[in-house]
């Protein structure tokens, strides 16, 4: 679980990344249409989640007693 959950935080930020240069690109040829300008937030959210998980990951797992805590090597 924890492997999907990397892969689809790396691939939406790709994604973000592309929507985000589109935008740009879009902004300098005129006024861009709401899709456009708006492009970049699903992936957005979905890496905002997919980041808030893997950042408590390592807490999870002190608290659950798994893994290193600190102090303890």
């Amino acid at each position: 679980m924890n492997i999907l959950i990397r892969q689809v935080h790396r691939w939406t930020s790709i994604v973000f990344t592309a929507a985000v240069i589109a935008n740009f690109v879009a902004m300098g040829l005129g006024e861009p249409p709401a899709w456009v300008v708006y492009s970049p937030l699903p992936p957005l959210f979905l890496q905002l989640f997919t980041g808030l998980y893997m950042f408590v990951l390592p807490y999870a797992a002190r608290w659950r007693g798994e893994g290193r805590t600190v102090g303890q090597e």
